[in-house]
């Protein structure tokens, strides 16, 4: 994209692709306040080095993800049967 004064702004299509995640996704991590974005006008813009950042922020750090995985497990799990209506 173009860069003024030494910034580097992405659009939120280029920014979810270098993500590898929906962009739907990208507008879920920006309302959470993960990911800093800006708005001019009706565009949203995010700056590449804060990109950058939140992609080193999501590093996993080896030997933490079998604690993961049974969370994982769970989610994956079918949720019980409701029961029938009377």
């Amino acid at each position: 994209m173009s860069s003024s004064a030494g910034i580097v702004w992405l659009n939120t299509a280029e920014t979810a692709r270098r993500l590898g995640v929906t962009p739907r996704t990208l507008y879920r991590f920006i309302d959470e306040g993960q990911l800093p974005a800006y708005r001019f006008g009706r565009v949203i813009r995010l700056k590449e080095s804060e990109v950058e950042d939140f992609i080193e922020r999501c590093r996993i750090a080896p030997g933490t993800l079998e604690s993961d995985s049974s969370a994982e497990a769970q989610v994956g799990e079918p949720a019980s049967p409701r029961p029938a209506r009377a």
